[in-house]
């Protein structure tokens, strides 16, 4: 692969060190990349490495992977590529992913809030299996929301509505297009719930509020929710759309660019100081959900208000580069 941009990386997971990081000085794709670079530290190498070192041709580079995966028919991978042992996280989140993506589980007073459901291949074992193995009921899950409309994160939305009951929300154009296209593995879930902007959705005694952050697709949905962490109330900032596998043209990049300002204000304003994701093979969530911690020590999924805005910081000057290289090809 041809790299448009040379930057080292650090790949170090579980580190959460103040990093000096200013606006560009400059208009530029390399003045926008430094930004970026400076804003990841040592917390987000693998998002500023998906976005802001892209190949020549502008692909994502997990987009053959996707491919692959997305194929009708398709073939399983071997269970050993992506297979990950679920983990509690929080006193009341457990990460039941794989080593590519990531599903969480909110444990409230009434049942479970799932966020996200990976490929259908993967949804069964890691999910269903993998809360069995927490010591959960995968039958308590009473609220399925999908992220965004791609195979990597709805897969398994069908089979927990069909076994479940489980009642699923998607972002509306997300809907659409999956109903449109009807090629999901295990089948497309039933028109269900439609998020709105700022709706919030509660159960027992815990409250997820979802953000429209249009922009990786045009329904894509990011959510704020509290986690309880040694007793300790602490806010999630949970992005639920990273990449530029999208049209790529200067005005899909302003809507992108624009729904990672808003949900940075948003999570600001809710006092954040986690960051989630849907994409562990970028965020590193299997490797930090496997951490071990001495009692009292911090998550090491904490990077603090400052991590959160420094996370969407990379988001927005990396997509402004790209915007930048669209112009100039």
């Amino acid at each position: 692969m041809k790299i448009r941009f040379g930057t080292a990386l650090v790949m170090t997971a579980g580190l959460s060190l103040p990093v000096a990081y200013a606006a560009p000085i400059s208009d530029s794709v390399d003045a926008h990349v430094l930004a970026a670079q400076k804003a990841a530290g040592l917390d987000f190498p693998g998002t500023l490495e998906v976005l802001c070192i892209q190949p020549t041709d502008g692909k994502d580079p997990a987009a053959a992977a996707r491919a692959a995966t997305t194929a009708t028919p398709r073939t399983t991978p071997a269970r050993e590529t992506w297979y990950a042992e679920p983990a509690k996280v929080f006193d009341n989140v457990y990460w039941v992913g794989t080593k590519i993506n990531s599903s969480w589980a909110i444990k409230t007073s009434a049942g479970i809030i799932l966020i996200d459901t990976m490929y259908n291949y993967a949804a069964e074992t890691e999910i269903v299996d993998g809360l069995k193995k927490l010591s959960l009921d995968p039958a308590a899950i009473k609220y399925v929301i999908v992220s965004h409309g791609h195979g990597d994160h709805d897969e398994g939305a069908k089979m927990l509505q069909d076994k479940y009951g489980a009642r699923v929300i998607m972002g509306a154009p997300d809907w659409d297009s999956i109903i449109k296209a009807n090629n999901m593995p295990g089948g497309v879930p039933r028109r269900d719930m439609v998020a709105t902007d700022g709706e919030k959705v509660t159960l027992g005694d815990e409250t997820v509020t979802i953000i429209l952050t249009p922009g990786h697709t045009l329904g894509t949905l990011s959510m704020l929710f509290p986690v309880k962490d040694n007793g300790k109330t602490l806010e999630v900032a949970y992005s639920g759309g990273m990449g530029f596998n999208f049209p790529r043209d200067p005005a899909r990049f302003d809507i992108y660019i624009n729904s990672a300002d808003k949900f940075a204000k948003k999570a600001k304003a809710a006092g954040a100081s986690i960051v989630l994701s849907n994409h562990s093979m970028y965020d590193q969530a299997w490797i930090r959900s496997h951490m071990a911690r001495k009692p009292g020590e911090v998550s090491p999924f904490v990077v603090g208000a400052d991590g959160v805005k420094r996370y969407f910081t990379v988001l927005s000057e990396c997509a402004k580069a790209e915007k930048l290289r669209l112009k100039s090809s």
